[in-house]
Formats: structure tokens, sequence, C-alpha cells
């Protein structure tokens, strides 16, 4: 104790051991905090949630006196899955994604009214009953129609919701639709209905345009033929003839033809004759 007392009383020496002294003290104390990107410090003066937010980087508190807790305000994701009926009173299982996160400037109000465990208490609960009371204003085939119309309703309706709570909304979407065995079956079964009907319909106007072509082109043909008929006369049958003569003189070999028996005209033989020249 005595050689303590004697090196405390050199100079440099105690002015080491009180440096020293007081490094351990600040790293007892610690006496700063560091907030890390997407963090936000929520100072606490012996328990009680001030209105200062501490942003990223490092800040001092003071020991003992104040506690630092961190808060994520980062986007977060959750995805949930609910039961609903549809305003026709079908089953209807709806998964859903959304993305949100903390307000930053209002973390401390969120810590002091909900704490850190708001997801449990104050999302998921939100989320199913969004989704039943959107789900509850349409009917089954409209959530499968108005998908698109379903999902904003319901993304409106969690953003004013959530906002109360200082929870803002960064994206919402419908991950899947599920009804009961019963309905997919009818809804398939009135797919395919419609699928036979539109075909026969085809099928029908395909059959009348080809009936009408039919037509169209008999009834040209019977004008023709009746324009052919109204042209006819006898000038036009003697000259059909002549023209039949001219075609067969131009074809003639030069060889008169052989005749023989009863009646035969004068020319009988002058082919033989003329075979024989």
């Amino acid at each position: 104790m005595s050689q303590f007392n004697s090196v405390l009383e050199k100079g440099p020496m105690r002015k080491l051991v009180i440096v020293g002294i007081l490094v351990v003290i600040l790293f007892i104390l610690k006496p700063w905090v560091q907030i890390g990107a997407g963090e936000r410090g929520i100072v606490l003066n012996f328990g009680a949630v001030q209105d200062k937010v501490l942003s990223e980087g490092i800040h001092f508190k003071i020991p003992i006196v104040q506690t630092i807790e961190i808060m994520d305000v980062k986007i977060q994701k959750v995805t949930t899955d609910a039961a609903s009926s549809s305003s026709d009173l079908q089953d209807v299982d709806m998964s859903v994604a959304l993305n949100y996160h903390v307000i930053p400037e209002d973390a401390n109000l969120v810590y002091q009214t909900i704490g850190v465990q708001f997801k449990d208490r104050i999302i998921d609960p939100a989320i199913q009953e969004v989704m039943k009371a959107v789900s509850a204003r349409y009917t089954a085939e409209e959530l499968i129609t108005k998908r698109p119309a379903v999902s904003s309703e319901m993304r409106e309706a969690l953003t004013t919701r959530l906002l109360e709570s200082k929870i803002a909304v960064d994206a919402f979407s419908i991950i899947n639709f599920s009804f009961s065995q019963t309905f997919t079956d009818a809804i398939e079964a009135k797919q395919t209905a419609e699928q036979n009907a539109l075909k026969a319909k085809r099928d029908l106007d395909r059959i009348k345009v080809e009936a009408e072509q039919t037509i169209a082109a008999a009834t040209a043909e019977a004008e023709a033929l009746r324009l052919q008929k109204m042209n006819i006369s006898p000038d036009l049958i003697e000259l059909r003839k002549i023209e039949a003569n001219l075609k067969a003189i131009e074809k003639w070999n030069g060889i008169l033809p052989e005749v023989t028996g009863a009646g035969a005209i004068p020319f009988i033989g002058v082919g033989e004759a003329a075979k024989k020249n």
C-alpha cells in the first residue's frame, strides 16, 4: 500500500493511473451508442420514452440515466394466410404478401405504444381483418376476375389502418386464391360449356357462310345460263354449224371415205384408185 501511494506521489505515473482508471470507468459505463443502417435509437430516461429519436451513427448518452433501445425501420416482408367467405358464401383461402416499415421519425411512438412485437400485435391481425372484410364484398367468381381491384382495395384498407400505428405499407400482393373443390369443379364445367358453345357458334357461322357461297354460285350459274339462252337465235345456230364445218375441213387429210352398199354415192372406189395412181 505504501508502495502504491509512493507511485501516486510521482507526477507522470499519477496521471497515467488516473487516465487508466477513467478509461476503465468509460468502458464499464459505455456512455455512447452506435445506431446501424436502417435502425433508429429510442432514448429512455430511467425507462421513460423521450421525444428524441437517434438516427444512424454514434451518439453519446448519459450513463445510468439513459438507455437506448434499437428499433429496425427497414422494409420487412410478411406472408399471411387467411380463411374467409365471399359474398355468395363460398369458402375462400387466401395467401397474401405485405411489405411494410416503421416510420423512422415515429419509431419512439411505436416503441411506446406497441413495442418491438408490432408484427404479432398489429400487422397480422390487420391483414386478417382486411382480407375477410374485402372478400366478403365480392362473389367467388369476382375474386378471380377482378383480382387487381381486390388487391388494390385490400392495400388501401391496410395502408389506412396501419398508418394509425405509424407503420407504412410499401407493397401488397395476393399470392393465391383457393376455393372448395365443388366450386372449382363448377368453374371448370362452366368454362367447358362456354368453350363448347363458342365452338358450336363458330361451326354454325362457317356452315352459314358456306351455304351462302353455294347459293351465290348456283345463282350466278343460273343467271349465266339464262343469259345464254336469251342470246340463242337461228342465225347463231347457223353460225355455229359453219364454224364446225370449217374446223372439220381444216382437219381433213384429202382422202375421201370409201362407202359400199346400196345407195352409195358415185365416188365409190375413188380412194383405191387414188392409191393405185
